[in-house]
């Protein structure tokens, strides 16, 4: 198969270099654009909503903070230009989902470590990502540590 538009989904660790790198061979392969999406929940919605207090400041700070990691990241494949970068804030599997539809990507690429047990009934963004996704996604299975 090959593709058009590939979105490469990640959570800005060190961890999401093998995700970048295999996206990229890919579009190579394909001849396909890339875009690469970073979603920061809201910390409202890990607290369930009821928060004593206001987390704007700390909110905004964690977006610049993303944003520079980001950029950082993406400087090191020069195919993946400033447009096609983006930081999104809200629930990953609705932004990366409607992103994909928005960007006509055909290909969603992230990362996952594969947990089994209480780690895989508490979800993982890899798995969520592949319910009601637009296009195909391909999971990259990550090392664990130790």
């Amino acid at each position: 198969m090959s593709y058009q538009h590939i979105l490469i989904a990640i959570d800005l660790t060190e961890e999401c270099t093998p995700v970048i790198e295999r996206a990229v061979e890919i579009a190579r392969s394909t001849d396909a654009r890339i875009s690469i999406v970073h979603v920061i929940e809201p910390m409202a919605m890990a607290f369930g909503g009821d928060v004593p207090m206001d987390l704007t400041l700390i909110q905004q700070q964690q977006f610049e903070q993303a944003r520079a990691a980001l950029e950082k990241l993406a400087a090191r494949y020069p195919g993946i230009s400033e447009q096609q970068r983006h930081l999104l804030s809200g629930q990953p599997r609705h932004e990366i989902h409607h992103l994909a539809v928005e960007q006509s990507c055909d290909l969603i690429v992230v990362g996952s470590h594969g947990r089994h047990g209480l780690a895989l009934l508490l979800g993982s963004t890899a798995n969520d990502l592949l319910h009601g996704a637009p296009c195909d996604v391909l999971s990259v299975r990550l090392k664990t540590s130790s």
